[in-house]
């Protein structure tokens, strides 16, 4: 009864707002190019969809979405291109659009989406489809709607070729159709790169078959950090959550199975997404160091809990051992993952253990290193030749420059030091800890929000976030591939409440890392939020409703 108030309270504010913007197309993010023309496209129950071969995954995903509200069958050939036909080709294409641009052209007869390759007809099919009533998106058939796309031309190609999210399950678990939930709602905003943070020290997520003990002792724990703030608020939609993590046997955790991996990534790889698996070293792997301690500096005990201490879960650096067993665990990463990317994390890396191992000291001595600060540096260089010579690029955090950055490193900026790594020729994806990270307080007003780790983040700061930083000289901007936010989980216990943290914020980050910049119009994207919410709400996406209808003013802009 209280989502039915809400939802008919929401309803009736936006619904002005939608009459009154009709005619203006509210596509998130927005396009390049749009020109309007009079009329319309009505689907029919007798409307095909027409693809060429390299154009008929689309063609199936978008009959199913198209099917599932309307109820027509919308079936999919490779014939006809004339009359009540949504068209899907590759056919006399723009090749400057690249690998992820299309046409889309929408007449009163059909619609066509043209695209130089697979990427951008995904793009021009997801656009299509936010151009119809927001119901279109409703998991059950509609009855008694005009199934009507305005006519126009769009042309559109994305800004930077990475547009990511970061989940964090290793604080917090998540299983696979969670994953896929989530993957759904970035194909739905054309967000094309997941970082899936599958290790710190809280929990090891991935099965190693080589090294069994990591899932069978790093993926669990008996404590968490997940609590109600003291005499605070806590949503009555996670008022269960706190009990809800933990199992029968009352250890909290879980991991995913190499097949699991597969049957996600294949997921992603539909709705061309690429997933960049995380795998913490040196430092933020107690769970690892709890299963394996023999390559840890001091042998343990270390324990995944959040109340067993102060323990250092930094690897042992001067044990050749610890190299064997990290490149181990790669080599059964590697075939999982087919991306470029392989990000090692690098960040908040302690020395004091380093300081006091005798191995350490010896690679200090051996190496001619100053003292124990550069032995992060040589670990990293020495993961990297190694993740090189299986073709694949290194990436890590800002932590990773320190002590000198690793010859073909990527860095991800979350605390600084991304112009001066363009500067010098890297590439780096910008996410910055002020606003990228969607695990922050959406309001001033705590006592009113599920509890998190802090800051206060709300949407128009993530809006108005510019990922080529002002300092940085202008031959160095394509080294910028694009930005992320990040969902970091310790406070957050279900999906339900990654999707209220990420949401509208998320919405955000598509149009920063799609959209051109000249384009950036904070009430226009409001104007169009107030549509995409009902697009929102038909998903069942749990978006916080009151950053959209009533935005706390921004003090960072």
């Amino acid at each position: 009864m209280k989502k039915l108030i809400l939802t008919s309270l929401f309803s009736a504010l936006t619904a002005a707002v939608f009459a009154a913007a009709a005619d203006a197309p509210a596509i998130i993010p927005a396009p390049q190019k749009i020109e309007r023309h009079p009329g319309a496209f009505q689907l029919k129950p007798s409307t095909r969809i027409c693809a060429d071969a390299a154009s008929r995954d689309t063609g199936e995903w978008l009959a199913a979405q198209l099917r599932r509200s309307t109820g027509y069958p919308f079936e999919v050939s490779a014939e006809g291109t004339e009359g009540d036909c949504i068209l899907l080709t590759q056919k006399d294409s723009n090749p400057a659009l690249g690998a992820e641009g299309y046409d889309l052209s929408v007449t009163t007869n059909g619609a066509v989406v043209r695209a130089p390759q697979a990427a951008g007809g995904f793009y021009g099919a997801e656009t299509l489809l936010q151009l119809l009533p927001p119901e279109i998106f409703s998991t059950v058939v509609v009855s008694n709607t005009g199934w009507k796309v305005p006519a126009m031309e769009i042309e559109d190609q994305p800004r930077f070729k990475w547009r990511g999210v970061l989940l964090d399950v290793s604080r917090h678990f998540f299983t696979k159709e969670e994953i896929k939930r989530l993957l759904d709602e970035m194909a739905l905003h054309k967000l094309n790169t997941f970082h899936w943070h599958l290790v710190d020290d809280q929990g090891w997520r991935i099965e190693i078959k080589k090294y069994p003990r990591l899932t069978e002792i790093g993926a669990w724990r008996k404590e968490s950090a997940i609590v109600a703030p003291k005499g605070g608020h806590l949503h009555p939609a996670w008022a269960d959550a706190t009990a809800a993590v933990y199992g029968k046997d009352g250890r909290y955790g879980g991991f995913y199975t190499q097949d699991d991996i597969r049957e996600v990534v294949a997921y992603a790889a539909a709705r061309h997404i690429t997933i960049i698996p995380e795998i913490e070293m040196p430092g933020h792997s107690i769970a690892a160091l709890a299963a394996y301690p023999q390559f840890s500096c001091t042998g343990g005990p270390f324990s995944t809990d959040e109340k067993a201490g102060v323990n250092h879960g930094v690897y042992c650096a001067g044990n050749d051992g610890t190299y064997e067993f990290l490149q181990n665990v790669l080599e059964e990463v590697f075939p999982l993952f087919p991306g470029k990317y392989i990000h090692i994390g690098g960040d908040e890396v302690p020395t004091d253990e380093w300081q006091h191992c005798p191995k350490d000291q010896a690679l200090i001595k051996r190496e001619g290193l100053k003292d124990a600060s550069q032995i992060e540096s040589y670990f990293i260089r020495r993961m990297e030749k190694f993740i090189n010579a299986h073709d694949r690029t290194l990436i890590g955090w800002s932590e990773i420059r320190q002590g000198g950055l690793a010859k073909s490193a990527v860095v991800m900026d979350w605390i600084g030091g991304g112009a001066e790594a363009a500067a010098a020729g890297h590439d780096v994806v910008m996410t910055p800890v002020g606003e990228c990270y969607l695990d922050h307080y959406q309001s001033t007003n705590q006592a009113i929000e599920p509890r998190a780790i802090g800051g206060f983040q709300p949407l128009n700061k993530t809006y108005t976030f510019e990922p080529i930083p002002a300092n940085m000289p202008p031959e160095a901007e394509p080294h910028v591939l694009g930005a992320q936010g990040n969902i970091w989980a310790e406070y957050i216990a279900s999906f339900q409440h990654v999707e209220y943290m990420a949401f509208p914020r998320m919405c955000a980050i598509a149009e920063v890392t799609w959209s051109p910049k000249a384009s950036r119009d904070w009430d226009d994207f409001m104007r169009r939020m107030q549509i995409h919410a009902r697009r929102l709400e038909e998903l069942g996406i749990n978006y916080r409703r009151g950053a959209i209808t009533a935005p706390e003013p921004n003090p960072f802009k």
